[in-house]
């Protein structure tokens, strides 16, 4: 779906009188399931669109203190239901690469950084770091819901999204001495390691 051509405004009542016009054409067939679930469809539609002039408003009316950089445009590109909306008809001002990085930022605390992206499939590599995304014990599995429920709203273009566990580095073992003897009861040094230096004659 892409936006209406320019120069063409979009009169709200000749757009409503078309709706009523298809739904009364469907009632028509006899067929109640098709007129049903064409209803259910508006309802669904206006019910998205209403939320996200909605959305616009509250954004744009914000008080002083809430907006970032007292830029309205910069507000409305942030907010994933606004962005989904110029996403759908083709209106978003910004590239594919910023957007999928607008949906990175938006879920930061998954820790998911990018690798790359294939174009031909669609699918978008991430890396989580060793401890990102893994809070609520299920892996990965939460950072890739949390990224393709971001990405679907920011970057529909990404398709699927591969979320790849970043290798934890060995933990350093440090071997020190002991506390020295007589500091207290009970008190003795570590092994020191390697081989014991040889007695001299």
């Amino acid at each position: 779906m892409s936006a209406a051509p320019a120069g063409r405004p979009v009169n709200a009542e000749q757009t409503g009188r078309r709706i009523e016009d298809v739904l009364n054409r469907l009632a028509a067939t006899g067929d109640p399931a098709a007129a049903a679930a064409a209803e259910e469809l508006v309802r669904s539609l206006m019910d998205f669109y209403g939320s996200g002039l909605a959305r616009i408003l509250q954004l744009l009316s914000a008080p002083g203190e809430r907006r970032t950089s007292g830029e309205p445009l910069a507000r409305l590109l942030g907010d994933d239901l606004v962005a989904s909306l110029l996403v759908l008809h083709d209106l978003h001002p910004e590239d594919r690469d910023s957007r999928i990085a607008r949906a990175l930022d938006s879920i930061q605390d998954h820790g998911l950084e990018r690798v790359g992206f294939d174009e031909k499939s669609g699918t978008l590599s991430l890396r989580a770091s060793a401890g990102g995304g893994c809070g609520c014990g299920t892996g990965t599995g939460g950072a890739q819901q949390a990224a393709e429920e971001a990405l679907a709203c920011f970057a529909p273009e990404v398709t699927a999204v591969d979320v790849q566990t970043a290798a934890k580095e060995p933990a350093l073992l440090q071997i020190g001495t002991g506390p020295k003897p007589g500091a207290g009861s009970g008190a003795r040094t570590t092994a020191a390691a390697g081989p014991a230096p040889a007695k001299t004659r």
